[in-house]
């Protein structure tokens, strides 16, 4: 049953013919987003401030170094640290915590079913290559089910999100692409990736965290609270096989 939060629980009835979908990666298909709020609250500390939601907000989704300079400047923090120290300071922390990254509910059972049912799959993630390596360290077999992953340092991405880069380089890659945008269905959890996929002309899920603030609900075409929430009927994908779910 899907469990919209500010939209209808169906997407529009002039819905298009969906045959391709895109998965961002951070906060949608691994557990990572909580790393990256916690070492932002060790750093912050420091300087005796606090890292909230609408900080957050305004990083999840960009290339690291878009964030990290929004971080700095939003908190006042940059005539002490730069943005590049610190993705410095940062790194060194998030190396250990990336391999403990665990899948999002429902995650598994999605990609595994539309690999079943033939759907073309791919991650379009702002993670780097380093860190994505990190990451899916455990999670291979899930991750070798897409037909293909862009990362935010693969030279197609000139600008990250809310840029449609990433988006339009992941629907040129699929074996039958270019793929049309009105064609692909995005599953984003970050508002400027949700931004970056209407800008691609594509269609877009929202799995935002409870802690969002709901403003930023209304630009997606479906807002869920879990992928286990998606009734791949609403968008004329198959069925899952198990009608108990």
């Amino acid at each position: 049953m899907t469990n919209p939060s500010g939209n209808s629980s169906s997407p529009s009835t002039q819905k298009p013919s969906i045959t391709h979908i895109i998965f961002d990666m951070d906060g949608l298909l691994l557990d990572t987003e909580k790393f990256y709020t916690e070492v932002q609250e060790i750093i912050l500390a420091r300087y005796n401030k606090t890292f909230d939601w609408s900080l957050k907000a305004k990083m999840m989704g960009k290339k690291a170094i878009e964030a990290a300079t929004v971080f700095v400047e939003e908190t006042g923090i940059s005539d002490s640290l730069t943005a590049e120290d610190f993705l410095i300071e940062r790194e060194a922390m998030l190396q250990n915590m990336f391999p403990t990254s665990e899948l999002m509910p429902g995650a598994s059972r999605f990609i595994r079913h539309l690999h079943a049912k033939g759907i073309p799959i791919c991650v379009a993630t702002g993670t780097h290559k380093r860190h994505f390596q990190l990451k899916t360290q455990q999670h291979g077999e899930i991750f070798s089910l897409m037909h293909h992953i862009v990362l935010g340092d693969d030279p197609e991405v000139k600008q990250g999100k809310p840029s449609p880069d990433i988006f339009l380089a992941a629907a040129n890659r699929f074996e039958d692409g270019p793929v049309v945008p009105h064609k692909v269905l995005v599953f984003e959890d970050a508002p400027s990736g949700v931004l970056a996929a209407k800008n691609a002309g594509m269609s877009v899920v929202m799995v935002p965290d409870p802690r969002l603030d709901s403003s930023y609900h209304g630009i997606a075409d479906q807002v869920l609270s879990s992928l286990l929430d998606f009734n791949p009927s609403d968008w004329g994908l198959p069925p899952f096989d198990d009608s108990s779910s």
